[in-house]
């Protein structure tokens, strides 16, 4: 048996559903360079509006008004939102599963408060482990819509290699503020648990719309209140940049989300989370380099980030089961 391992009323494990796999796989790499962009995005207009709790509360509200505009001219997906209220209101489909918001939240709130300081392909490396962790555990645990997903000797290799990575990029950094790197590993978790419950959130509602607009309805509430409470005590921001590239994150935000929730339930937690960080990372060393957010990119991250992507492999490569 291959090393990736659906239900069977669903997978047939055959040619075809190897091709479905990588599929995915590439479009959520591609997904993953669209994330480094929006990181890049709110993390300058952070450094710009100098209050990280209003840049995330802007990136998240965008979204969701252009997520509310589609919904209005969406017969499917407002039939989703019914189907969503009755799926809750018979327990068929958890409460904890609206929650997935938070995850998608408290990520966009490190790209304003953390990568501005660490960088973005150190912060990006650093969300490595928490999405490569995070998602083996959940595939594990079978909480995903694709059912139980057990480690193989693949999975867990490219597991170890990603840690690996975190370890080697912060090992190379000489700031005093490397430290806050814990910051986006425990975020990858969030992240790639974000991706489980906006599945699950899909499913019962068959509508990755539907999905989408619940998922940046949870994180905007949040956020507003975290914005709130920094406007009180700091005050109003009073400089907003003129270029309307600053405002694109939530529209790039409501992308991947999107693009997510369609495509855990064929790749599973973890190579999802894991191909997705990949095109992080791709995207993340470019931006770095060209248009660093704090000191450019050192050494040891060219090699964390080198390695990160070895991981991704390493997890995909097919393994065989007696």
């Amino acid at each position: 048996m291959y090393g990736i391992r659906f239900p069977a009323t669903h997978y047939g494990g055959g040619v075809r559903e190897k091709l479905r796999v990588w599929a995915a796989l590439v479009g959520s790499g591609l997904a993953g360079m669209l994330v480094a962009l929006q990181s890049r995005i709110n993390g300058g207009l952070s450094q710009e509006l100098g209050n990280g709790f209003v840049v995330a509360a802007v990136s998240f509200g965008s979204g969701l008004v252009i997520l509310s505009v589609l919904l209005l001219f969406s017969r499917r997906g407002r039939r989703g939102l019914v189907r969503l209220r009755s799926e809750v209101r018979s327990r068929h489909l958890p409460w904890w599963a609206l929650c997935g918001g938070a995850g998608g939240a408290f990520f966009v709130l490190n790209q304003g408060l953390v990568a501005p300081l660490t960088g973005l392909a150190l912060f990006t490396v650093g969300i490595v482990a928490g999405q490569v962790v995070g998602g083996l555990l959940l595939d594990k645990a079978g909480l995903g819509p694709g059912g139980r997903i057990d480690p193989t000797m693949p999975r867990l290799i490219g597991t170890c290699l990603a840690i690996a990575a975190v370890i080697v990029s912060v090992g190379s950094g000489a700031g005093s503020t490397v430290w806050l790197v814990v910051f986006p590993v425990i975020v990858g978790a969030g992240v790639a648990a974000q991706s489980m419950v906006n599945g699950l959130v899909r499913a019962a509602a068959q509508s990755a719309l539907t999905a989408t607009f619940i998922n940046f309805v949870v994180g905007t509430a949040l956020l507003v209140a975290f914005a709130a409470v920094s406007v009180l005590v700091s005050g109003w921001p009073t400089h907003w940049p003129s270029e309307p590239w600053h405002y694109l994150g939530g529209l790039i935000g409501t992308i991947f989300i999107a693009v997510a929730a369609m495509l855990v339930r064929t790749a599973g937690v973890l190579l999802l989370s894991m191909s997705n960080v990949a095109g992080q990372l791709i995207a993340a060393v470019l931006f770095e380099v060209g248009m660093p957010l704090a000191g450019g990119v050192s050494t040891g991250m060219f090699v964390g980030a080198g390695v990160a992507l070895l991981a991704l492999v390493a997890a995909a490569i097919p393994s065989r089961r007696s």
